[in-house]
């Protein structure tokens, strides 16, 4: 089974064999696990979400229609799953308000050279990258943490790619508001 493609394991799984699914699944944990993890900001909660999408996956394994990679229709129920378990999260505490958005945000500027500036802007963009609201964080992580298109990110999503753009953009400048601010109030 090693060598067989996601498709000939979805196949054999929904045929009845016992360790198709596993395969597929231990295939692909490692970016599942990333993306559950960079959405859900706390292990417990991605393990959570991550074990909703495996059991998802399991089951609808039939409704796999073929139009797009096995992978990727993969991702596209953990971030549904992710997405689910946030507004759940959301609904259950108090909403807290955002920081106002700047009217023209600045760029980061240069690129960072020093490793442990690199490691320090590192730490504080995954905090801020929490503060964003759910759309934002799945629309950054899947464009710019996991390196999806933007075409890519909008199926897995299911929106309209301009929207996708439109999500990273606010995203990134909220970002580079709320950096600016943090570095700021530093020195």
């Amino acid at each position: 089974m090693v060598q067989a493609t996601d498709e000939d394991l979805l196949t054999a799984h929904l045929a009845g064999d016992p360790n198709a699914f596993a395969t597929l699944v231990h295939r692909h944990q490692n970016r599942l696990w990333a993306v559950a993890l960079t959405m859900m900001r706390n292990p417990h909660d991605a393990a959570d979400a991550l074990q909703d999408a495996y059991l998802a996956a399991f089951r609808r394994a039939g409704g796999f229609r073929g139009e797009a990679r096995v992978t990727t229709w993969l991702h596209r129920i953990v971030v549904n799953a992710c997405l689910d378990r946030l507004r759940q999260q959301q609904r259950r505490r108090a909403e807290q308000p955002l920081p106002p958005e700047s009217d023209q945000p600045e760029l980061l500027g240069h690129p960072v050279e020093d490793p442990v500036e690199r490691r320090a802007l590192r730490t504080d963009l995954a905090a801020l990258l929490a503060r964003l609201n759910d759309d934002q964080r799945a629309a950054l992580v899947l464009v710019d943490v996991e390196g999806y298109s933007v075409e890519e990110t909008a199926q897995l999503l299911e929106v309209p790619a301009g929207t996708v753009k439109s999500r990273c953009a606010r995203g990134r400048a909220r970002l580079a508001g709320w950096l600016r601010d943090e570095r700021a109030a530093a020195d």
